[in-house]
């Protein structure tokens, strides 16, 4: 005689069933969390453009998907292989420049202007003469500061070369988010108000609304600051313009520190080439005119959110690039801002509300 499966047994299979699949699903898209989620932010910033190209391609979803795509790999992919490319160039001549410094030693005076410094210069000039007279203490401060030097100099390289392949993918995934957007859409608004009725609406509104502001206010600053940047390179005739503009455009993502580190390398460089007025202007321009407008442009552009803590903006970017790799300058700041507002509409608007009001 054959033991019959309660029906409390069958809910259990059934539990344990789904249990299951989800993890299974979870564990297959893991490795693509990053990806997929920045394709998502990408095409939430990106809708009204898809939707003007949409009109322009008469209704025709993949046509409009493909010219998305197309437009994204020449905005993003190209100018970071381009800059990828020039970084590796950098490094391996920058180990060309140092190669005879280190097999020939260093001068044996320092520059008149380093030994004339205020307070420091006599110091200077003194540690100078000592590694100059023992070549292991000059060993020993060069690796001190050429093997940190060579490590994040490989490391900023295989960044922006893993950054590459993750923006191909993620236009990968871009197309056929866009192609398919209406079945997306839909499923978003239809699962947001089972899940939480009129604030699941109110949640998703806000969650794209935060979306488009921040990633706005990000790249746009981004845009804006790399746009001053060119024109004060341009007027000191600093070569390499493109290159610098875009290195500009993506290390102004980086807060603080970000687009101090090409400006004040433009003006280093002018002043190694013995144009100390363009170098002070470089750094005049890049104090005034490139740094500030982060303090201008960003609040202008994300008005349309809540003002965002440089804190939450610092670990934001640096916690997402540790997660999701080079992506991660774009999306942990989104990620942290989204949920900072999502977790305050929630707490001020309870989703219960007495029927007697």
């Amino acid at each position: 005689m054959k033991q019959q499966i309660s029906s409390a047994q069958k809910q259990i299979i059934q539990i344990a069933i789904v249990a299951l699949l989800l993890v299974g699903c979870i564990a297959v898209l893991m490795p693509f969390t990053g990806t997929l989620l920045f394709a998502g932010v990408i095409c939430v910033t990106t809708a009204p453009i898809r939707n003007r190209l949409l009109i322009l391609c008469r209704g025709r979803s993949s046509l409009a998907a493909a010219l998305m795509s197309l437009l994204l790999l020449m905005l993003l992919v190209a100018p970071m292989a381009l800059l990828s490319g020039s970084l590796a160039e950098g490094v391996e001549s920058a180990i060309h420049y140092f190669k005879p410094i280190l097999e020939s030693g260093l001068p044996s005076d320092p520059p008149v202007w380093l030994a004339k410094l205020p307070i420091v210069g006599p110091g200077i000039n003194d540690y100078w003469h000592r590694l100059v007279d023992s070549r292991e203490e000059m060993n020993l401060l060069l690796r001190q500061l050429l093997d940190p030097t060579r490590k994040i100099a490989l490391a900023t390289v295989a960044l922006f070369g893993q950054g590459l392949l993750q923006l191909v993918l993620v236009i990968f995934f871009v197309f056929f988010m866009f192609r398919d957007a209406e079945n997306y859409a839909d499923a978003l608004h239809t699962g947001s108000q089972k899940l939480a009725g009129e604030l699941g609406e109110r949640m998703l509104r806000l969650a794209i609304g935060t979306v488009t502001g921040v990633m706005v206010g990000i790249v746009g600053t981004a845009a804006a600051q790399s746009l001053v940047a060119m024109i004060g390179f341009l007027i000191a005739d600093v070569p390499g313009v493109i290159m610098l503009t875009f290195a500009t455009f993506f290390f102004s993502m980086i807060p603080v520190i970000g687009a101090t580190l090409i400006w004040l390398g433009a003006a280093a460089w002018l002043y190694e080439g013995g144009q100390t007025g363009w170098a002070i202007f470089m750094i005049l321009w890049g104090m005034f005119g490139i740094s500030s407008v982060d303090n201008f442009v960003k609040p202008i552009l994300i008005s349309r959110t809540s003002s965002l803590p440089l804190l939450l903006i610092v670990v934001g970017v640096f916690g997402g690039v540790l997660v999701f790799g080079f992506i991660g300058l774009f999306l942990g700041p989104t990620l942290l801002a989204l949920g900072q507002v999502l977790i305050r509409e929630w707490l001020a608007h309870p989703d219960y509300e007495d029927p007697s009001i």
